[in-house]
């Protein structure tokens, strides 16, 4: 009987080692397919014009530089597009994490007119390509009016390209960039509370609003904050937008997209010609100037996004 035992203990944990070998070796190949491009693109950064014509020069630079990120902050503008891109990260994020919940609040516990429309009208802007709606959204903010009423007292129609008037009217109607996503998960949330919170507190002579509020909002605080990250990161490098109503505000993801050409036209300065070495090192530290901020955040909100995820009920 003990030989039987051990016998079976054995093959047991062998299995259990072996399973988990494999396991870790599924992740860590994993991560490197997903990490190698970020490894290479910062090694590079780092390299002189020498090193990256020096084939025995792979990863670690023989002659360590920053003047990658010298060159890349001096043609792209790269401080003044951080402040732009943070404060309209920001703002939208909080906007639209108030905004999303209030909206996912309402579709999760009030039964009225119309509900299974607008639910509807969620999951299809969850579904739909934003390019649909580009060109009647752009004419909308080109020749904007409200009701005629601009018109009517002023003769035309004004424009808000260029301006942060679009993001901010989209944010705080709940029209933005994944705003039926974020409107989603805050209703599968809500409808994870139990109601009994809400009926005591009615009882108790708290209104609608206080209990939303006082009780329901600081239940919420894990999934306030993985929308409100979400909104940040999507906003941060989000091209779709900026390009559309920014063609003079300075943003990273335009930043990114111009600030090549910007350098090309300084080429006599810098010796730049498409496929160069050079040319490819710069592009991969703008690429990683732009999301180095994404990165730091992450590394300090991943336990409270992922409690926001887990806690979301978006399986049910």
């Amino acid at each position: 009987m003990k030989r039987f035992r051990n016998k079976y203990w054995a093959e047991r944990m062998t299995k259990l080692v072996i399973g988990n070998i494999l396991r870790y070796l599924l992740l860590i190949g994993l991560s490197f397919i997903i990490l190698y491009p970020l490894i290479l693109k910062l090694s590079t950064s780092f390299m002189t014009e020498e090193d990256l014509l020096d084939t025995l020069v792979v990863y670690i630079p023989r002659n360590f530089t920053l003047d990658n990120y010298k060159v890349v902050a001096k043609y792209t503008n790269y401080f003044t597009a951080l402040k732009n891109t943070f404060f309209i990260s920001f703002f939208c994020g909080i906007v639209q994490m108030f905004i999303c919940s209030y909206i996912g609040y309402g579709l999760a516990r009030f039964k009225f007119k119309g509900r299974g429309l607008v639910t509807m009208l969620m999951y299809f802007t969850i579904l739909a390509p934003p390019s649909t709606f580009q060109t009647a959204m752009y004419l909308k903010f080109r020749y904007f009016d409200f009701f005629g009423i601009i018109k009517l007292f002023t003769g035309s129609t004004i424009s808000l390209l260029d301006t942060f008037w679009p993001l901010a009217i989209l944010s705080f109607t709940g029209f933005a960039f994944k705003n039926g996503l974020f409107i989603f998960m805050m209703r599968q949330y809500f409808k994870n509370i139990p109601e009994e919170l809400e009926e005591a507190a009615y009882v108790d002579g708290s209104g609608v609003f206080r209990t939303y509020f006082k009780i329901i909002l600081p239940l919420a605080k894990s999934m306030l904050l993985t929308v409100f990250l979400f909104s940040f990161a999507w906003q941060w490098t989000d091209t779709f937008y900026t390009r559309m109503f920014f063609s003079r505000i300075k943003t990273l993801s335009n930043a990114l997209l111009k600030g090549f050409e910007g350098m090309m036209v300084a080429g006599k300065t810098l010796g730049l010609k498409n496929g160069q070495p050079l040319t490819i090192a710069y592009t991969g530290t703008m690429s990683l100037m732009v999301i180095a901020p994404l990165i730091i955040i992450y590394i300090f909100a991943q336990k409270s996004m992922t409690e926001g995820i887990e806690r979301s009920g978006i399986v049910g």
